[in-house]
């Protein structure tokens, strides 16, 4: 047993549909959407509804569409290990919209630049997770235990996010608590308003940080925490590399119109958390079943095809049971609210 969990013998190597040509246009493809969303929000503005709906069923139609095309060059593999993915880490990406939401109401962010924020975090969130799916994709080559590493990690995550779902605490952020902002201003003066799109602006001749400086700092200190639980999640589902960066980048694109779509969705979707917890914990066996089949031939492994069909069955279930919930609560509140009245208007009737 502890020779098999120890052993540093590399993991067979994944075929990947990745060649340099199309990790070329990958790679440019999202450098475009991402330099038109920097345009979008250069002038800042609160976007309404409607502008927001329609970027953000544009981000999910590229996605849909390229997993159409990839399907249909690559074959069925590669296009449910793509799709599977992609809704495993779309699901994540709606759920690290919750801790933005949070974040952006602490520093009291004005609406018009909440945009340029978000931005800022899914650059950041790019960029951390490219340099997380190398590495992880370098120790998948070389060590055959990288799997059970990745699947303890999910399993963690998932008994996290499973008791936070079941505690019921408040999630709200004590922005003067954060270590990223003791340290930021130790170092450096931070002014009191913020001033447009600058991170920083020359205050009595010294050159001070904003406010906005400050959340892109704690927003990209999250989306360190978010790769690690996401890039290991997609590993689960693929090893090819070009799929889970690609299911990563459309994931993350578009995260900025969908903030103001789901703003006020996300506080319906009460068990969400419930939901993500039992897809990472999924997940996780999954991976420790797949290095325990390359140790142990007999230890059967878990089908891509089904992986898909248990997160799209848990999304739908938790997606209901929460719908549900805020009926029953908004009907208990109109219960309530209606003996409050009736209990009002028996002590106003006067009595002989």
């Amino acid at each position: 047993m502890l020779t098999a969990l120890y052993a540093a013998t590399p993991a067979p190597p994944t075929e990947s549909i990745g060649s340099p040509t199309l990790w070329i246009a990958t790679i440019a493809g999202v450098a475009a959407l991402f330099v038109i969303d920097f345009l979008i929000t250069r002038r800042p503005h609160d976007p309404s509804m409607r502008e927001a709906i329609g970027w953000s069923a544009f981000y999910i139609a590229i996605p849909v569409v390229f997993g159409g095309w990839l399907w249909w060059q690559y074959g069925s593999q590669q296009g449910v290990e793509y799709y599977t993915g992609y809704l495993v880490e779309k699901s994540l990406s709606v759920d690290n919209l919750f801790v933005f939401i949070i974040l952006l109401s602490a520093f009291a962010v004005p609406r018009e630049l909440r945009q340029r924020v978000l931005l800022i975090g899914v650059g950041g969130a790019l960029v951390l997770r490219g340099i997380f799916i190398a590495l992880g994709a370098q120790m998948i080559a070389s060590f055959a235990w990288t799997f059970l590493l990745f699947g303890a990690i999910l399993l963690a995550t998932a008994v996290k996010v499973g008791r936070d779902a079941l505690s019921h605490t408040d999630h709200s952020i004590d922005v003067d608590q954060l270590r990223s902002v003791k340290l930021i201003r130790r170092f450096y003066p931070v002014t009191d308003t913020y001033e447009g799109t600058n991170l920083t602006v020359r205050k009595d001749g010294k050159r001070a940080l904003t406010p906005l400086a400050l959340v892109a700092v704690a927003i990209l200190g999250t989306d360190i925490v978010f790769a690690i639980d996401s890039v290991p999640a997609v590993y689960g589902i693929t090893g090819d590399p070009y799929l889970v960066f690609a299911t990563n980048a459309f994931a993350l694109l578009g995260l900025r119109a969908l903030y103001f779509v789901l703003e006020g969705a996300l506080a319906k979707l009460v068990h969400l958390g419930h939901g993500l917890s039992l897809i990472l914990a999924f997940i996780g066996v999954k991976l420790v079943l797949h290095w325990a089949h390359g140790v142990w031939p007999g230890v059967p492994e878990i089908p891509t095809l089904l992986s898909l069909g248990v997160i799209i069955g848990i999304l739908v279930v938790v997606t209901l049971t929460s719908l549900l919930a805020n009926r029953k609560a908004e009907a208990a509140e109109v219960v309530e609210g209606s003996g409050a009245s009736d209990a009002s208007d028996e002590q106003s009737v006067p009595r002989a």
